[in-house]
This record gives C-alpha cells, sequence and structure tokens, in this order.
C-alpha cells in the first residue's frame, strides 16, 4: 500500500496526497464495499453543494478515477490481510483481561451481595454453606456458577412439571 501510495496522485502537493489517501483508507475502513465511483459520485454532490471536501481534485478526470480505484482496491486488501491478526490480539487482550481481573478477585474478599445471593440459593437447592471466612469474590462467583450449572435442569424440570 505505501509503495503505491508513492506512484500516486503526483500533481497533488504532500499535505493534499496525505488527506486524500487517509480519508480513503478511512472510507475503506469503515464500509469495505465503498467504491472509487460511489466516491466521485459523493464528490461532485458535494461540489454541486458548494461543500466540497477535497477543492483539489479534478472529478472528470480519467487518471484520478484509476489512481483513486486502485488505491481503494489496495487498501481492501490491507485490511483483509490484518483482518485475522487484529481479530487474535482482541482475543489475546480479552483473555489477559479476564486472568488479571480474576487475579484481582482471588484477593479481594465478597460483596453482601453476593453472599446473599449465595446463601439463597444454598438454602433453595439445600447445599451445605462454606465457610465466608475461607472464601474470596472468585470462589463465591464459582461456586455460584456450579450451583446454577448443577441445578438449571431441577428448575426446567419443575417448570415443564406445571404446564
Amino acid at each position: 500500500m505505501y509503495a503505491l501510495k508513492k506512484r500516486i496522485y503526483q500533481n497533488f502537493s504532500k499535505t493534499q496526497k496525505a488527506a486524500l489517501c487517509n480519508f480513503l483508507r478511512a472510507l475503506v475502513k469503515k464500509s469495505p464495499e465503498a467504491t472509487a465511483e460511489k466516491f466521485i459520485e459523493d464528490e461532485t454532490y458535494y461540489h454541486a453543494q458548494n461543500q466540497p471536501r477535497f477543492e483539489f481534485i479534478d472529478l472528470d478526470d480519467e487518471r484520478f478515477f484509476k489512481e483513486t480505484k486502485m488505491f481503494m482496491n489496495e487498501c481492501r486488501r490491507f485490511y483483509e490481510y490484518q483482518k485475522p491478526r487484529a481479530e487474535a490480539q482482541k482475543a489475546y487482550l480479552k483473555k489477559q483481561r479476564e486472568f488479571a481481573r480474576d487475579q484481582k478477585m482471588k484477593r479481594e474478599p465478597p460483596t453482601q451481595k453476593q453472599l446473599k445471593y449465595y446463601k439463597s440459593l444454598c438454602k433453595r437447592h439445600n447445599i451445605d454453606i462454606i465457610e465466608q471466612e475461607q472464601m474470596s469474590k472468585y470462589s463465591v462467583r464459582e461456586e455460584i456458577a456450579r450451583i446454577l450449572n448443577e441445578h438449571t435442569g431441577d428448575c426446567e424440570d419443575i417448570d415443564r412439571q406445571r404446564d
């Protein structure tokens, strides 16, 4: 993409070229189905309204159209190539955040709201309550999840019996 950027829009100044390329790159990233024809059409509309985003472009120039089309296709290929990497990075960062949150929760005492919910679940399902001094936010959360997983089938069976 960067090699192509050096070869296109030779008649524009450095600032004009950067502004146009940044806009086109953002346009392609936002909507990958965007085309050079649509961009030219939009710019023609803005010029007709006397509100052009890029006063320096010649919309009727065939060379400008070809270069724009080439650049947008290159941007599209670049983002398609980057997409799996970006998603893998997001997943990795999400795992890291979850791990850090769990580690923090293991050091903190449980909240009153958590304890109250845990006790009500234990009472409802006739389960012995674990001593609160040994518990952390994380362990209470895991116990609640374990109880709910074990007894969700019971609740569904009760609901079916009522019907």
